[in-house]
This record gives C-alpha cells, structure tokens and sequence, in this order.
C-alpha cells in the first residue's frame, strides 16, 4: 500500500471512530431521555381527589386506594403533589352541619383551583353535592364514586346527567349500590328464618336521607324475604332507646344498621365505630353490615358493599379519560360488586353456626 494510500485509509478510520463514538453516545443519550420523557407525558395529567370523610374512613380509605390501584395498573405514574392532591372534607364527624360543610367545600374549590386538574374524583354524597357540582360545564372531567343518591336526584339540582347510559356534559361515576335484597337473603339462609328485621336510618346527614331512599327502592323493586321495619333514629339518646326496644321484642331476628351519624343533646357526634360498638355490647341478634369494614368493628357480617372495587370500578373510568375519552360518554355504572365477609367471633357470641357452604363462599373470614 502506498502512503497516500496509507494516509487515506487512517483518516477514513479516524473519521468511522467519531462516527462510531458519536453514535452511541447518541444512543446512550436518548435511552437516558427516552423514559425520561415519557415520565413526563404521564404526569401531564393531573387529578384531585375529594374525600367526603376524614383520612383512614371506613368507607372513603378503601375506595381511594382501590381508585388509585387501577390507575396505576394501567400504567399511570402517580406522584403526589406532582400529578394529583388529596382533600379531605372530613363532614362525617367534625364538620357535619351544612354551613361546615360549604366551609370545607370552598377550601376544596379554591385548592382545585389553585392546582388546575384534568380530573376530579368524588368519594361518597357530600364531596360530589358541594363540590362535583360547582364544576359542572367546565374543562374539568368528574368521576364520582360512592354516590347513594340517585344521580338523577342532583339533575334536579343542576342539569348535570342527562341518563346513566349517556350522562353528557362532564360527569361519569360508580352508583353505590347497596344489595340490601342480597343481604337480607343470605342472612336467611343463614338463621334458616327471618321474622323480622328492623333497619335503622337516620335523616340527619345527606347520606342518611340517601340511604333511605335506596333502602326504599330495593324494596319496591324486589319483594323481600322477611318483615322489614324502618325506624328512623332522631339521636344517640333515641337510638339507645331503640336498642331496648330491640331487645324486648322477640320478633326480630336481625338488625341492619344504617344510621352512621348520630348526635346527643349536647352535640356530641358518634359515627360508626361507637354506634356499632353499643348494638354489639346491647344485642344478641346478628347486625348486618352496610360494608364489609363494619364486620371488622364487630358487626356479624353478611352482604356489604366492597368498596375497595367499587373504588377500583370508578379508577378504571378514569382511565378511559386519561386515555382520551370524554367523561359524559363514559355510562355511569352501578357497583359490580359486593362483599360476603362474616366475623366468627361474632358469630361464636351469638350462638350462631354459619352453614360450610356459605363460608366457603365468603370473600374474607374474620376468626378474630
């Protein structure tokens, strides 16, 4: 080879060196930029959650993280403060008088303001009444979960659903169906006979009035398999006194306890955990529970909802949004799912042996 020859060839390799180098360094630079620019499309989007209860809620905890469970099954990246806040109203014990609870709501529509979210997820009545429907018509989708009002009741309110199937304007959710009807069955298959169950409701808090109502239509849509006695309970001193009567009347045979906010004469508030704790301490019937957490302060169990999958149920939907779909095209969903949950201990107290096959079936048994 010549030298020219020779000098060619070097500088052709140099040249193929710093093509070579410059390449993957290239390379190395999109991997490094690749995920994380795709970290960033993810958080592109951002959602606020509102909480009608306070932090670790029986019923608001399990749907939150259900809620969130699904979004993140589908690939999402949450990061709080970053793509989503959390608000919680807390209007179950400490702020539950109407002006309170406009207090909180405010404080909510001024942070959601303030952080400029895609989505807005609702947990239980209170959140989606004050706050959901502040929202109506504007850029922000709602996804409501844990609704006990009928969605056509806030219609009345503000045009807001114009049918479950297509609700339109920028609200979908997860009705929460109760399966009081289911319930009331396995609880006689269980006892082998019902006389008479009494069901306790109080009209004091929004979701009292709606539970209700819901109990109301269950029975008018489907006969049930036993009495059925509503007793509307007007406060802590009247709901002790319900209890004794309870007691002296042989004819019930269960009690479904659907009265979770009670105040004394002194407004005192007492909510789930005290309420269940003194028919527990007073009854020797089986109490069923609304949802399968009350099993876990003592109820006998049975039928309840899950809220753990109704949360995941509202989670999904908002992933269809996330995924670009419009939220008044999602149809509202009633929840899929319920819970058999059963506390043997309870059960153990009360004289009560639950049939093998009924157990098999439940999804968690509480030995404890």
């Amino acid at each position: 080879m010549q030298g020219s020859q020779i000098i060619k060839f070097l500088k052709y390799g140099s040249a193929m060196k710093i093509l070579l180098t410059s390449s993957l360094i290239l390379i190395s630079l999109i991997l490094l930029i690749c995920p994380y620019g795709h970290s960033q499309q993810l958080y592109q989007k951002k959602i606020f959650f509102v909480h009608s209860y306070e932090r670790g809620h029986v019923c608001g905890q399990p749907q939150y993280e259900g809620c969130i469970r699904a979004i993140e099954d589908s690939g999402f990246l949450l990061k709080e403060g970053k793509n989503f806040k959390v608000f919680y109203m807390d209007t179950k014990k400490r702020f539950n008088t109407p002006e309170k609870i406009r207090e909180r709501a405010n404080i909510a529509l001024k942070l959601i303001k303030k952080f400029s979210p895609d989505i807005l997820v609702t947990f239980d009545d209170n959140a989606f009444r004050y706050v959901g429907l502040s929202l109506v018509d504007i850029s922000i989708s709602i996804v409501f979960s844990g609704m006990n009002f009928q969605p056509e009741y806030y219609h009345k309110i503000i045009p807001c659903i114009e049918s479950r199937e297509r609700p339109g304007h920028n609200i979908t959710g997860v009705y929460e169906k109760l399966h009081f009807i289911d319930a009331l069955k396995v609880q006689s298959k269980i006892l082998g006979t019902l006389d008479k169950v009494v069901v306790f409701v109080e009209r004091y808090s929004p979701t009292g009035r709606a539970l209700l109502r819901q109990i109301e239509q269950e029975i008018k849509d489907e006969r049930p398999p036993c009495k059925i006695e509503i007793r509307v309970v007007k406060s802590w001193e009247h709901f002790k006194e319900e209890i004794r009567r309870i007691r002296e009347d042989p004819h019930v045979s269960s009690l479904y306890p659907a009265a979770l906010l009670l105040k004394d004469r002194y407004g005192n508030s007492y909510t789930a955990p005290e309420i269940f704790s003194w028919i527990t301490g007073h009854l020797s019937i089986p109490s069923m529970a609304i949802n399968y957490a009350f099993v876990k302060l003592g109820l006998f169990g049975g039928v309840g909802v899950d809220f753990r999958a109704m949360g995941y149920q509202a989670g999904q939907m908002v992933v269809k949004i996330l995924n670009g779909k419009r939220a008044g095209e999602i149809p509202i969903e009633d929840a899929k799912r319920y819970a058999l949950v059963f506390n043997l201990s309870r059960a153990r107290e009360l004289g009560i042996d639950i049939p093998e096959d009924i157990l098999m079936a439940a999804d968690e048994v509480i030995a404890k």
